[in-house]
């Protein structure tokens, strides 16, 4: 049976019910593990962190969701490179306590590498089992009005097949991954140029050396990837 599909901007309403749903899907992928280690912790971490996520899209960004709420993406517009916020990182800290700083390693690898064009940047994505088709009918809805802004969209993907992807199918090219250190998953940088077909800004390869985390040195935790 088709479903039908109502693609509409979230409200705060919305906030404890997509929250548990980017919470969910965090905690059976291979970031999840590597944010919380510690198995018995995780849920509810992340259930901090999917909440704070959640409500800087909603106060900075744009959360699109659906009727029934059965996927959300959180999306931010990126005018310029993110730059380091006290904000985000009280809050952050606030939330998560003594696993704040693993979090914090997480959004600076992602900053260190962001696109230095004006794009769009897909912050995260999250949809209940069975439903990548909704996925597709969100998503799709809002790059029709990023074509018309001009804009490339902009996202990270784990996983070792992006080009067989829900992504790939929707236009984004995969580049070189980020690899979470230590011990941590790889991140497929994806791009989905705008009607120019332009790369600006956006590297095949990224250039991060092993060892070396974007904390040392004068790479600093940025905001946020969703809002």
């Amino acid at each position: 049976m088709t479903r039908t599909v109502v693609v509409r901007r979230a409200s705060g309403a919305d906030l404890d019910a997509l929250s548990v749903l980017v919470a969910e899907a965090l905690s059976v992928g291979v970031v999840g593990g590597w944010l919380v280690p510690d198995a018995a912790e995780r849920p509810l971490v992340l259930r901090r962190y999917a909440r704070l996520l959640v409500s800087w899209g909603l106060a900075h960004g744009q959360v699109d969701t659906t009727g029934d709420r059965s996927v959300v993406a959180v999306w931010r517009r990126r005018r310029e490179a993110p730059v380091p916020s006290a904000t985000w990182m009280y809050d952050l800290h606030q939330a998560l306590g003594p696993y704040a700083s693993r979090f914090a390693l997480w959004h600076a690898y992602l900053d260190a590498v962001v696109p230095h064009v004006p794009h769009a940047h897909l912050a995260h994505l999250a949809a209940r089992p069975g439903h990548d088709d909704t996925a597709r009918t969100l998503l799709t809805a809002h790059h029709r009005v990023l074509d018309t802004e001009g804009l490339p969209a902009y996202t990270e993907l784990p996983g070792g097949r992006p080009r067989e992807s829900l992504l790939a199918g929707l236009g984004y090219e995969p580049r070189s991954p980020i690899l979470l250190e230590p011990d941590g998953p790889a991140l497929w940088r994806m791009w989905r140029p705008g009607p120019s077909r332009s790369c600006g800004g956006l590297p095949p390869r990224a250039r991060l050396r092993r060892g070396v985390t974007p904390l040392r040195g004068r790479l600093l935790p940025a905001p946020p990837r969703s809002p």
